[in-house]
């Protein structure tokens, strides 16, 4: 679906942030063009956190310099962890996330494909030693299958890493918001079942959660 088309659908309407993946850029493939819808995106008005493919120092100014409010780092902070900390310390904590993708409690790599061997708990603690206050966390098992939010990985996470964690994979309906905002989390990102209809923003606007549109391209 086209920007055009998903604003004039109402789908963004009481959403604090979109959330953008640019999944060619996670398989390292070519993404000109979802570049180009990137920059149409942010003209939506809703502020933006954009991942995928974000493995160098210039990759995320780019992002930025466009109008991303925020840049979510994912392999690098496995493959290159110190870039992480210098983009911290460049650019702030409110303008860069980790996204942990995890399997089993390990993490995944490279769009998924690789198992880095490091728990997700464990990555986590180690980017709050270098500035880090926020974590988009998914449980690849479930994402774009309704099932549900891993909501007790999710909580374990949040509370021993003591970071802001976003959940993802899974929300199906309006009960899965309520259950990221009961435990306590950050926040939650919902994606097919905007798709699938299965949950109206407008339901879900006045939950005091952090709720993220899912875009991804």
């Amino acid at each position: 679906m086209t920007p055009r088309r998903r604003r004039e659908s109402g789908w963004v309407m009481g959403a604090q942030w979109l959330h953008v993946v640019n999944l060619d850029g996670a398989f390292g493939e070519g993404d000109n063009a979802n570049r180009a819808a990137l920059e149409s995106i942010l003209k939506l008005g809703a502020r933006v956190q954009f991942g995928g493919g974000i493995r160098s120092m210039d990759a995320i100014a780019d992002v930025l310099k466009l109008g991303v409010s925020r840049a979510i780092l994912g392999t690098i902070a496995i493959e290159q962890p110190a870039i992480v900390a210098d983009a911290l310390t460049r650019f702030g904590a409110e303008q860069i996330a980790v996204g942990i993708d995890a399997r089993d409690g390990l993490v995944r790599t490279r769009g998924w494909k690789d198992n880095s061997g490091v728990s997700a708990i464990d990555l986590a603690l180690q980017m709050r030693t270098v500035g880090l206050g926020t974590v988009i966390f998914t449980d690849v098992s479930r994402d774009g299958l309704g099932s549900g939010l891993n909501i007790p990985s999710t909580r374990e996470l949040a509370e021993r890493s003591g970071l802001d964690v976003i959940a993802s994979g899974g929300v199906h309906t309006i009960d899965d918001v309520r259950a990221a905002k009961d435990a306590g989390l950050a926040g939650c990102i919902i994606g097919r079942a905007l798709y699938d209809g299965t949950v109206d923003l407008k339901g879900v606007t006045g939950l005091k959660v952090e709720k993220l549109t899912d875009y991804s391209s």
